[in-house]
């Protein structure tokens, strides 16, 4: 066996179904009483849900989250969160809510409890994404990670089946570049492969029957292991392509994964023999090919994979490319311009990936 470094970035994890309910005993361990509660306009409800079980630790609701956590809304919560004199703050949503409670906290110093309500992993992560002046920078310190993660799949009952599948390939994503990331290690490794696996024994029941309690927890316990490991090691090109394209043309974040991961995967496969064994272990029906096992995947998803439908023109392809091999990620394969042309050129359109570029 290699040699290998393993750290930990340890935070509060409780799981279970009915969990939501500790929300008042963990804020109170944490010694904060002065909650200011994070959601998007679509979740409102559960913002309000949680005003009511906070009771007096609650001192108000932020409900504009946005998706890519742009640097304007970030200091419009700020304003209010100073002038309730909150000290902490509650997010409960996705990637969009979470990453805001992300820039507050870390910002502020004040403590950030997370209730997750998609797959998308984003609180097991010490990153932050946001954006500024229509592009996304990324910056990773230990601090910026929640203190506290609660996980309720009754939460997540609710998610639409879209939604559903699509947060979870953004996860299973977070796992397969952790596979082969230069920093990964056997432990790392292990929890990539448990997550994928995980993700995708879920994912079809869930697409079949949506109110599923045994596949919805599933899902939730795959997707928490996925952002461990994104948490734990460096990104790579599908992170890369994902973040220039979201955060230049606005397009929508777990989409966006969807549509780059097997693309990405395809390009790297044959620089990480070891990975991708690994992978196909995970994906069974591949029959020891992790692309195909991938496909096979999405394909019974039934998963959309263009990102034209969301605004993306073709003029946009080459300022994707260039933005991608500007700052490029650690990649285990050689980054070159004309097959990130072809791979971007393919996500927009929404055409198969293939290994020979």
């Amino acid at each position: 066996m290699d040699n290998f470094i393993y750290t930990s970035t340890p935070s509060r994890v409780i799981f279970g179904q009915g969990k939501v309910s500790t929300l008042p005993q963990e804020a109170e361990a944490l010694g904060v009483s002065k909650c200011l509660i994070l959601c998007t306009k679509f979740q409102i409800k559960e913002a309000e849900m949680l005003t009511k079980l906070l009771g007096d630790k609650a001192v108000g609701i932020f409900d504009n989250a946005t998706m890519h956590t742009p640097i304007s809304i970030t200091d419009e919560a700020l304003d209010l969160a100073k002038s309730l004199n909150a000290d902490s703050v509650v997010s409960i949503g996705g990637g969009s809510t979470i990453g805001l409670g992300k820039a507050i906290s870390f910002k502020t110093k004040l403590p950030h409890i997370c209730i997750p309500t998609t797959y998308a992993g984003s609180e097991m992560t010490p990153i932050l994404g946001q954006t500024v002046d229509g592009k996304k920078t990324t910056e990773s310190h230990p601090d910026i990670k929640p203190n506290v993660v609660i996980y309720d799949v009754d939460l997540t009952m609710t998610l639409p089946v879209e939604m559903s599948m699509t947060s979870s390939v953004n996860a299973i994503a977070h796992a397969v570049e952790a596979l082969y990331a230069p920093d990964t290690n056997p432990i790392i490794q292990l929890l990539a492969q448990d997550g994928v696996r995980a993700l995708a024994s879920a994912l079809p029941e869930i697409k079949t029957n949506p109110l599923s309690i045994p596949a919805r927890t599933k899902a939730q316990y795959g997707a928490w292991l996925c952002a461990i490991c994104l948490g734990s090691t460096k990104m790579a090109l599908h992170h890369k392509i994902c973040h220039v394209l979201g955060g230049t043309f606005n397009l929508p974040h777990a989409d966006t994964h969807t549509a780059v991961l097997p693309h990405a995967l395809a390009f790297n496969a044959p620089a990480t023999p070891r990975a991708m064994e690994l992978l196909a272990e995970a994906l069974p029906e591949g029959k020891g090919d992790a692309v195909k096992g991938m496909n096979i995947l999405l394909e019974k998803l039934g998963m959309q994979m263009d990102l034209k439908r969301f605004g993306m023109k073709e003029s946009d392809i080459e300022i994707g490319v260039q933005q991608t091999l500007s700052n490029a990620y650690s990649n285990p394969r050689k980054i070159e311009e004309g097959p990130i042309r072809e791979m971007i050129r393919r996500c927009w359109a929404g055409e198969p990936a293939v290994q020979d570029l």
